[in-house]
């Protein structure tokens, strides 16, 4: 029933007392609401300023538009207000409770505004001052989606969100990407990628923005087949459909003679599902894949095949999706999955012979190269390659490992080791790393200041048991964790030269390290699983700030800048680390945002 100061209408009519001039007042009233409402929506839409490709591959220097802040996937910020000299003086100056689920999330800043993705597809848009809330958005997941995809915590991870125009675009659990508006919150455009009953698969992470175009990957599950096993390309404009590049060969197609024959609805599970880099000049989008399913060999036709194209890099054209190139990494059998981070840097090319152990033989000392590098898998190896055509320039390895024996410098084909490669069930070996491995999602950082990358290692290994009756059924694997022989330390940092591969500083500790990032103030910040946030300097590896916040750092640390003050992000979440039992930090979804006093 429709009601009129708070007397229902019809009694009024029936009355005629005043509904003519009351009538006329309030409609009057609601016209002026609608418009001032709309003179206010419209004044809020011409002060946001839509963000552009040229402003993702050269952000303002307070802005943080994409998951590392730049498509090169540096994690650095130049922002240096805050620097070695002041940052003891860091003080929180707010905080605020995050939804529940797995908690691994990038926040962007832009604008005075965080957008935040919270665990199961519940977007925020924080006031980056004060902290206050300025809308949500809450993707309705079907209640079935953690049966259907598997594992309810990784269903609820969202790490990363992508930006473009005056949208925010994500991949949902749902199976679709979508874009809600900036300002608003509300659905801009949404488009279905696969319909999750028939092709379930995990978007445990989020999408990137390469020249307009939302490229995406994810964690396809054995049930979907291989054709869930894609990097999907959508106008960002419309959400329209532009290209989908499958990683596994049908067949006919280049690579299906790698798999030895395997019927290709039986090639499972080669997903990318960690965030790709971008290089605009090349149009080049560079994204690692993951492990096949079963992960031993001697289950898919033989450990002979290369089955491509599994835990490799790839080079694709970002314009129709054409695989450029792909430099294989490991031919895996441990669930040892290379989908991290890639790092696109311009440098001198000159690895230590003392410092790294497989070289190009044909690399002229101090020459400059556009190079993808840094740890893109779980084995630690730090690998360099020419990112214009694949060519292996240098490898080493890092925390302990002993998988791979040999890496070939002229031509970079890897050698792993044969004592590990299973050929049958019910045998056990040592890998080290474990699958936990000794690189995992948490993201290093590069910083231009000291031409060094830094990474945040974990020292594992694992008794591995090829098994089709306990563990992971999806490998069927099985597995006990154990710390690396020689060490109590789980965790570490690594700071390792970009030109030379040498380690330029070491930092170990008991509790596992997490993700990090670098800025012009020549510090990393960077954060641990017993809830250790810290400040380190890039050149010394010296702790020169340290706070507990209460849990384990598993959010992705940024540092952005508001009206001249520069503020860092850290974010928290529930993840506990088996192998320190006496460590026992709390389990709290929160954010929080630290400054220089004013």
């Amino acid at each position: 029933m429709e009601y009129l100061d708070g007397e229902p209408l019809a009694q009024r009519l029936e009355k005629g007392v005043g509904v003519r001039t009351d009538w006329c007042r309030h409609v009057l009233a609601a016209v002026l609401l609608i418009f001032v409402g709309s003179a206010v929506a419209g004044a809020q839409d011409r002060d946001f300023v839509p963000v552009t490709d040229a402003m993702l591959e050269d952000p303002a220097a307070g802005d943080w538009l994409t998951w590392r802040r730049t498509p090169n996937g540096w994690g650095y910020s130049p922002l240096d207000q805050i620097n070695r000299d002041n940052v003891g003086d860091l003080e929180m100056v707010w905080t605020r409770g995050l939804a529940s689920g797995n908690q691994e999330a990038t926040p962007l800043a832009y604008g005075g505004t965080l957008y935040f993705p919270n665990p199961n597809d519940h977007l925020q848009a924080i006031d980056a001052v004060t902290g206050d809330l300025k809308w949500e958005y809450r993707r309705e997941i079907p209640d079935d989606a953690a049966d259907v995809l598997g594992g309810a915590g990784l269903v609820s991870v969202n790490r990363n969100v992508a930006i473009y125009g005056n949208v925010i675009i994500d991949t949902g659990n749902d199976g679709y990407v979508y874009a809600v508006d900036a300002v608003t919150g509300k659905v801009a455009w949404e488009t279905e990628i696969f319909d999750y009953d028939v092709a379930p698969v995990r978007h445990t992470s989020g999408p990137i923005i390469a020249n307009g175009k939302v490229i995406s990957g994810r964690s396809c599950r054995p049930r979907a087949g291989p054709v869930s096993c894609v990097i999907v390309a959508h106008d960002a404009t419309t959400g329209e459909e532009l290209w989908r590049r499958p990683l596994i060969p049908a067949p006919g197609e280049p690579g299906d003679e790698t798999w030895g024959g395997v019927p290709y609805e039986e090639r499972l599970h080669v997903g990318s599902w960690m965030v790709p880099s971008y290089d605009p000049e090349l149009d080049l989008v560079y994204v690692g894949t993951s492990v096949t399913s079963p992960a031993p060999k001697f289950l898919l036709g033989g450990a002979a095949y290369q089955h491509l194209y599994h835990n490799s890099t790839l080079a694709l054209d970002g314009d129709t999706g054409e695989i450029r190139w792909y430099y294989q990494h490991l031919n895996d059998h441990w669930d040892l999955d290379h989908p991290f981070e890639r790092l696109l840097v311009d440098t001198a090319v000159t690895p230590d012979a003392s410092a790294v152990r497989w070289i190009n033989p044909r690399l002229q000392p101090g020459e400059v190269r556009k190079v993808v590098t840094g740890i893109p898998g779980k084995t630690g190896v730090v690998y360099t390659l020419d990112r214009e055509t694949g060519e292996f320039l240098w490898a080493t390895p890092t925390i302990a490992q002993n998988v791979i024996t040999n890496i070939d410098g002229e031509t970079g084909e890897v050698t792993e080791n044969g004592e590990l490669i299973f050929s049958a069930y019910g045998q056990e070996v040592l890998s080290c790393p474990g699958w936990g491995g000794g690189k995992n999602w948490p993201a290093g950082a590069y910083s231009p200041l000291t031409n060094t990358m830094y990474f945040p290692m974990q020292n594992t290994c694992a008794r591995v048991l090829a098994t089709p009756d306990e563990g992971l059924a999806i490998y069927q694997l099985a597995s006990r964790f154990q710390l690396a022989p020689g060490t109590d330390q789980l965790g570490a940092v690594w700071a390792i030269s970009a030109e030379t591969g040498e380690t330029t500083w070491l930092y170990e500790q008991r509790a596992a390290t997490q993700a990090l990032v670098t800025t012009g103030g020549g510090l990393l910040f960077g954060g641990d699983g017993n809830g250790r946030f810290r400040a380190f300097d890039q050149e010394t590896g010296e702790v020169l700030w340290e706070i507990n916040l209460g849990s384990p750092v598993t959010g992705f640390p940024i540092t952005y800048a508001v009206d001249g003050r520069q503020y860092v992000v850290a974010s928290t979440g529930a993840r506990r680390e088996g192998l320190t039992p006496e460590l026992r930090p709390s389990a709290g979804n929160n954010l929080f945002v630290f400054a220089l006093p004013e």
